[in-house]
């Protein structure tokens, strides 16, 4: 009996089970639709009568949004433009007592298209540039990324994920070595603080620690929140700081080592022999203009600012170095030609002076012109002398008589050979004293310089001064503007 009544026992719950299990199904199914049919009716009845140009609680206290960032990329960081471009997601807080549909902890995550239907902040981006071939935009793949999610008691979540290019005004004394400040600027465009009030949540940014930037360090990250004074009224702004520290390595390989490279090169004429001119100027040429090529290339990617930067007081300073390198040889050159040809001159005139010392002096055209003209002088005195009255006025003649004889006044050296008769005396011309001045300085400097007589002294001399002094530059100019 008790065998046959587990078999009786069995065969019923096997007939059983199909039943409570469609049984089970078909409740939970109608449960499912009835669900689905209850939060249609309910978003239809709150939406019902819904108007969307009123803000939540219109006419009473302001309205308090909340704010929190999400940093997805720093994508680009424009000196030139003073701007960069950044991802992010955005999240905004705020309660809607209208929407409100359960006084349970129930939350209903809807499309983003549901934000259309129900008043949204009008939040936008104080430093937006949205320059035209980058322009700000939310990301639509494969959706639209945007969420609305709505609790119960009418509180919102609405979210978002964009791209957009904020203006950042960098100081750019110490480029590329230098630390810059960009920030991200929140503000709600047509409520002033009677009407809407935002805050940073309690976590207000995220992500930063996991950015990462090819140009720049991410020290760090501030929030604050401060009233904007417009012409409109007063606007609560909220303002997002990112502290970033340029990475120098990409312009010390750059930039930096080919200068210090162009201006060692430029030291190899000092041991090139001074007479190998094209060999000594082709190598000052050629880095002169490969630093002036250099700097062309640097300025390029920098903005058209007045004040000077460090990365241009480092180019500057090596174009002087390689620019004085080509001087040095120009000085090397003159100083060694210069004295052969004041040596070749100096000889020259001592020769013509032994010439002119053993020769007897020709009678010139000027002399017989001279002579000529005192023959018809209106002085008898004059034209008695030496037989000059008798009319000898052949060469042979004229060059027998002795120049000594006439006065002062007719000598043959008072006179013009273009024009006949007596020169005019004007008043004597006084060189003004600036003139003298500076004549006599060049003098007193002239005579003050070393005599070299071996110009392979200077060359020996800029082998020592212009690395020593290189050396002393750098490290002035990194101890400034690193340490």
């Amino acid at each position: 009996m008790v065998l046959s009544g587990d078999i009786l026992l069995t065969i019923f719950i096997v007939h059983l089970s199909p039943l409570s299990v469609w049984g089970y199904l078909e409740s939970g199914g109608n449960s499912a639709s009835d669900r689905l049919e209850n939060v249609t009716q309910t978003i239809s009845r709150i939406l019902d009568g819904y108007d969307i140009r009123l803000r939540p609680n219109f006419g009473g206290d302001p309205l308090k949004v909340g704010m929190d960032l999400t940093i997805a990329s720093f994508d680009a960081i424009s000196e030139v433009n003073m701007d960069y471009t950044i991802t992010m997601y955005l999240n905004q807080y705020w309660k809607d007592e209208r929407l409100a549909f359960s006084y349970e902890a129930e939350v209903l995550t809807l499309s983003g298209d549901f934000a259309e239907k129900i008043w949204v902040p009008d939040t936008f981006f104080a430093n937006d540039k949205n320059r035209g071939f980058v322009p700000s935009f939310l990301h639509d793949v494969t959706e639209r990324n945007k969420l609305v999610r709505l609790s119960g008691d009418g509180s919102i979540t609405y979210g978002m994920r964009f791209t957009t290019t904020l203006a950042c005004m960098m100081d750019l004394h110490y480029y590329p070595l230098d630390s810059q400040n960009c920030t991200v600027e929140i503000e709600s465009y047509g409520y002033t603080v009677l009407d809407v009030v935002m805050y940073w949540k309690e976590t207000p940014v995220r992500g930063v620690e996991e950015a990462e930037l090819p140009q720049f360090t991410i020290l760090g990250y501030e929030t604050n929140d401060r009233k904007e004074r417009l012409a409109t009224g007063i606007y609560q702004r909220l303002s997002l700081s990112f502290k970033l520290e340029r990475n120098i390595g990409y312009f010390v390989f750059q930039t930096y080592l080919p200068s210090i490279l162009i201006v060692m090169l430029s030291w190899v004429s000092f041991w090139i022999n001074h007479e190998a001119t094209s060999a000594r100027v082709a190598l000052g040429i050629t880095t002169v203009l490969t630093m002036t090529t250099i700097s062309t290339g640097v300025r390029s990617s920098l903005p058209r600012i007045s004040y000077v930067k460090a990365i241009d007081i480092y180019l500057v300073m090596c174009f002087v170095f390689v620019f004085a390198a080509l001087l040095e040889y120009a000085a090397v050159n003159y100083t060694y030609w210069g004295a052969r040809a004041r040596k070749k001159t100096k000889q020259k005139r001592d020769l013509m002076k032994k010439q002119t010392s053993v020769q007897t002096p020709e009678t010139t055209e000027a002399d017989i012109i001279e002579l000529q003209d005192l023959r018809i002088s209106p002085l008898p005195s004059i034209r008695s002398r030496s037989g000059l009255a008798s009319g000898a006025t052949t060469p042979a003649a004229v060059g027998a008589h002795d120049r000594g004889h006439f006065p002062p006044s007719f000598r043959p050296a008072r006179y013009n050979a273009r024009n006949s008769g007596l020169r005019y005396r004007g008043p004597r011309q006084h060189k003004p004293k600036v003139f003298h001045a500076l004549k006599r300085g060049a003098s007193v400097l002239k005579a003050s310089l070393p005599k070299i007589k071996d110009v392979n002294v200077i060359d020996k001399y800029s082998r020592v001064v212009f690395p020593v002094s290189f050396i002393l530059f750098n490290a002035v100019y990194w101890t400034f503007y690193v340490f």
